[in-house]
């Protein structure tokens, strides 16, 4: 089969006889206690809950090495709303509580695979022939807890994100801890979010989606609108952009012809008064569809015309329906028509928007044709969502009402232009300088052809399931964190590299080329040509497995600055740092995202007359590739299209290297999905100059601590703590500890629940310092156990109970904290009497200082308190995050802490802050915080 990866993943090394290897069958076994082997069930066996694929017999083998379970079956399970859920019964040697079950296995699981509800229960019902009875185990035992994983959007910026990531998505339900590329999500598809949030009333920065990309994470970037752009209609001068002038100076033969286009259907027809007033208010509405080339020399000059300054569009109308016998009639008629309609533009005399209406049996299909000078692949979606709004709005005799604009085209341009001849643009340069100074080897060619014309082409499609494409547009990319581009061009470096023989890849990478580079500038609705184009080297190292292939094609696509848009603005806009080309890369790659949303609106679909909508761009044009690949996910599946010339290449040539294409992205993202624990790459962590393989060992050398999330660098005054803490050990420098007095009913195992709720909502309490680096590190990892104590002193003399919680709190300080590896935030509950409790708090002044501790305490509380409880909310209302920038930094605004109605008296030298004092049951009293600095 030729399959290496699956080979490795199949046959594993032997445990105990050096050199031998033994097959993983997959089953799920364990040993009974008389020796003989019970047989589960498959550890493969698969389920799919919110998008997630999960191995059930995973999440079974890691309740078995929970102490005290001795057998666990874990099935899916669905609700009365029929929402599906995890449910895990276990047969345990003693009483055990969802808290301490969830705890442990969110040590080794990711939040996802843990199951929402627990049923204890004293045996695993087996079926007449030995194997699980799954229906008589559904019936037995009562859950211990009934929660779930999904948590609801909270605030209101939340509610507005979920909604319009559940319009673009596709999504059913979206919940707080979503993560938007685990659902879905691209870079196209990121300028959607931000447009529809923009209409919603709120702005954010598409790299604020990319650097927090869960809901609760990004909706905290969210902004109420402060700007309204100006909706009056743009006239006047256009500077060309980049790609604009890359166009002009690629000398041409036929500059008219240089095309996109749609074929739509709609079945039910359309009504041409209808269509035409949808289609003037569209071309009103957005500027650059109204674009005209002005003068070709010695300069291009775009001129963008007023709404009265000449046609908006021009429309054909054919009727073939009826008088023509079937369907391949009416596609060569549809195919002559779309063909002229074509070939038909004049840059000068305009317009650039063209449509044909084709009457048939079968409905109407409508041919919209832009010249390229005035549209890109996300021009699109926002003219189909648009034309179909304006349809049905002219249908039903209203006034056609579109969203608003954002800033137009020919602003755009301007501070383009302006920009590229910034300071900023100027540190790009010798990034460029150094891509473009690279040498190649060429691709091996059929025939040794210098000059190659559009006429010669042909094309070979690559296309996957609708399974495998949900799964690389989703969980393929929790495997090491990736983007769409960072997988597909890792197998297509690996195609090349087999084909080829080379170890280096130089290709022009098309984007969309809306980068938030210019500050204050919003085209998350504007329609024109905004493509990027760039070079970029990707290596190929022959052998290399799976992981190590897509960690280094994505790191080195996160060194490519601002995503390409400088090198353009360089080498076209920039009046002083001209960039020379000098690196001709052979292939150009464009992957131009979804096109699944929108068109089902008002009754339009896809025409099946799609490939008969003509050429566009014109056959006796220079071809500017060897290779033009091409991509796109329509209906669910994705398909890739791979331009050739026939003078160059025999069919059978590239037909293999497609085939070899394919094969390669689905095993790639076999590999992906199958991945048991994700990994990081350096573009992940803060800390910089860290190469792959340093990273690589640092999760190994670790791995016994947890899953790493981040790597920070230590603050100056981080460092010193250390110093100190290391050097002064024994006097317990910078360890910190709080006495706190409770009053009112107090359910230790919700306690414990909400400690773990607060290490996973603040990193920092998540983190441990490392010192096998080139310096002292802060590690962050994706889970941490808090410890939690529980003593009761009732039973001592009630005189002698004050010294008892004393020793408690100094066993506690003399304990101190391994900075390794502890978690360096714990508590110890200690119960005095019916309702009244001392909490034993103590931290590591290394983590935070006395301003985070109202934070800290007012997290932990909320997630204690009764929703329904005034308390409660006023805690959430105020709730801020402990979080950090290069570096720690703990922020609290003083006006904002939580104040209550006691003060404490204060025995011994203290930390400067005002802790949170809050009613519950009757009150809570800080009593003493006690802190062991070093003199200094």
């Amino acid at each position: 089969m030729n399959r290496p990866e699956l080979t490795a993943e199949k046959f594993v090394n032997h445990p105990f006889l050096q050199g031998e290897r033994m097959y993983r069958t997959g089953d799920l076994a364990h040993w009974l206690p008389d020796g003989n082997i019970a047989y589960i069930g498959r550890i493969d066996h698969q389920v799919k809950i919110r998008g997630f694929r999960i191995e059930l017999g995973e999440i079974e083998a890691q309740l078995l090495h929970v102490p005290a379970i001795r057998e666990s079956v874990v099935l899916a399970r669905e609700d009365g709303a029929g929402d599906k859920y995890l449910c895990a019964y276990v047969v345990a040697e003693q009483e055990l509580s969802i808290a301490y079950m969830r705890a442990q296995l969110s040590e080794q699981l990711p939040e996802y695979m843990i199951p929402s509800q627990y049923v204890q229960v004293e045996h695993i019902p087996l079926s007449s022939n030995g194997k699980l009875d799954r229906r008589a185990l559904e019936h037995m035992g009562q859950a211990i807890a009934a929660t779930t994983s999904y948590e609801a959007p909270r605030t209101a910026e939340e509610h507005a994100v979920a909604a319009v990531w559940q319009s673009v998505l596709g999504a059913e339900r979206i919940g707080a801890k979503d993560h938007f590329f685990y659902l879905g999500g691209d870079s196209i598809k990121a300028i959607q979010v931000i447009s529809r949030l923009h209409q919603a009333g709120y702005q954010a920065e598409m790299k604020s989606l990319f650097k927090s990309p869960t809901l609760s994470g990004f909706s905290r970037h969210l902004q109420p609108i402060r700007r309204r752009v100006e909706q009056t209609a743009v006239q006047g001068e256009v500077i060309a952009t980049p790609i604009q002038r890359w166009f002009f100076t690629s000398q041409m033969q036929q500059p008219h012809h240089f095309n996109q286009s749609m074929m739509l259907h709609a079945e039910q027809g359309l009504e041409e008064t209808y269509l035409r007033q949808a289609i003037t208010a569209v071309i009103r509405h957005h500027d650059a569809l109204r674009l005209v080339v002005r003068t070709m020399e010695p300069e291009v000059m775009l001129w963008n015309r007023g709404e009265q300054e000449g046609a908006l569009y021009g429309l054909d109308i054919v009727d073939c329906s009826g008088g023509l016998a079937d369907a391949d009639s009416v596609e060569a008629a549809i195919q002559r028509r779309a063909q002229a309609l074509q070939g038909s533009f004049d840059l000068e005399q305009g317009p650039l928007v063209k449509l044909g209406l084709i009457r048939s049996d079968d409905g109407d299909h409508l041919l919209i044709i832009i010249h390229h000078l005035a549209v890109d692949g996300v021009s699109w979606r926002i003219l189909l969502e648009d034309l179909a709004t304006a349809y049905e709005q002219a249908q039903q005799g209203q006034t056609i009402q579109l969203p608003d604009k954002s800033d137009s085209f020919q602003n755009w341009s301007e501070q383009l232009h302006v920009y590229a001849n910034s300071e900023a643009m100027e540190k790009q340069l010798a990034y460029w300088q150094a891509i473009e100074e690279s040498t190649v080897k060429p691709l091996p060619k059929d025939a040794d052809v210098s000059v190659t014309w559009t006429h010669e082409c042909d094309i070979v499609h690559v296309q996957l399931e609708r399974e495998t494409t949900a799964q690389l547009l989703g969980e393929a990319h929790r495997a090491y964190g990736t983007e769409m581009n960072d997988l597909l061009l890792a197998a297509l470096s690996k195609t090349v590299q087999e084909w080829a023989g080379i170890d280096e890849l130089a290709l022009h990478m098309e984007g969309h080329g809306r980068e938030t580079m210019v500050p204050g500038v919003n085209i998350t609705r504007t329609v024109g040509w905004f493509t990027s184009m760039y070079p970029v080297i990707l290596s190929t190292v022959a052998g290399s497995g799976w992981g190590a292939r897509i960690k280094q094609v994505k790191e080195e696509l996160r060194q490519v600055p601002h995503k390409g848009m400088g090198y353009g603005m360089l080498r076209y806009l920039s009046d002083n740092c001209a960039l020379a080309e000098q690196l001709k890369p052979e292939i150009v790659f464009n992957y131009l995202g979804q096109f699944d949303s929108g068109l089902s609106e008002g009754g339009w679909g896809n025409s099946p007359y799609a490939k008969a909508k003509g050429d566009e761009i014109g056959m006796n044009e220079k071809r500017q590739h060897v290779l033009d690949i091409n991509g796109a996910v329509n209906d669910g599946q994705l398909s890739f299209t791979i331009r050739y010339s026939k003078a160059q290449y025999e069919r059978e040539t590239l037909e293999q290297l497609a085939v070899r294409f394919q094969s390669h992205l689905q095993d790639m993202i076999a590999h992906c999905t199958a991945k048991e624990q994700a990994e990081l790459t350096p573009s992940d962590v803060l800390l910089t100059d860290m190469s792959i393989q340093e990273l690589d060992q640092l999760a190994e050398q670790l791995a016994a601590v947890g899953a790493i999330e981040n790597v920070y660098p230590l603050t100056p005054m981080q460092k010193g703590m250390l110093f100190h803490s290391i050097m002064e050990a024994e006097k317990g420098a910078y360890f910190e500890q709080a006495l706190i007095e409770l009053r009112g009913p107090l359910d230790v195992d919700a306690f414990r629940q909400s400690m773990e709720r607060l290490l996973q909502r603040h990193e920092l309490l998540r983190s441990n310092v490392y010192d096998g680096w080139k310096e002292s590190v802060l590690v962050i990892f994706r889970s941490k156990q808090p410890e939690v104590a529980a003593y009761d002193v009732r039973a001592i003399q009630e005189g002698k109970r004050e010294a008892a919680l004393q020793q408690l709190a100094e066993q506690d300080k003399a304990r101190g904290f391994d900075l390794r590896c502890d978690a360096l935030v714990r508590a110890a509950v200690v119960r005095t009497g019916g309702e009244s409790w001392q909490l034993i708090w103590s931290f590591h002044h290394l983590l935070m200082d006395g301003w985070c501790m109202p934070i800290v305490w007012t997290s932990c509380w909320s997630c204690i308190l009764p929703e329904s409880s005034n308390v409660s909310r006023s805690l959430r209302k105020r709730h801020r995050t402990v979080n950090t920038s290069n570096g720690w930094k703990c922020r609290m605004n003083p006006r904002q802490r939580i104040i209550g109605s006691s003060i404490c008296k204060v025995t011994s030298s203290t930390l400067c802050c005002q802790a949170a004092h809050l009613e519950w049951g009757k009150a809570i009293q800080r009593t003493n915080i006690c802190s062991n600095y070093p003199n200094r």
